[in-house]
């Protein structure tokens, strides 16, 4: 399949207060309401990493809505990286990632 110039994908790395506060799951529907797919887990050092792909700019507003996260988290770091998209079709809570 040939991807259009306009599909983005980007894995983010989220620190703060991000775990035990409903994060992932307002992740999951934050992505679900920008129609954009991939998906969201824990990480055993307390971050949470995700996995986006869409639209460029629905992928923009999802990397921004994550800088911040949902308002009972608090969001100290995002690191953003540009990746090649896997064609996800739905986005979903993955487990955590065991290292």
């Amino acid at each position: 399949m040939v991807r259009s110039m306009s599909v983005s994908c980007r894995q983010v790395f989220v620190s703060g207060r991000v775990q035990g506060v409903g994060f992932r799951y307002s992740t999951q529907q934050k992505a679900r309401e920008l129609r954009v797919t991939g998906w969201v887990r824990n990480l055993e050092d307390g971050r949470v990493e995700a996995w986006i792909e869409g639209a460029e700019s629905r992928v923009a507003q999802m990397t921004a809505w994550l800088e911040r996260g949902p308002s009972h988290a608090q969001v100290t770091n995002a690191t953003v990286h540009e990746r090649e998209g896997r064609d996800h079709t739905s986005f979903e809570i993955e487990p955590t990632a065991r290292g």
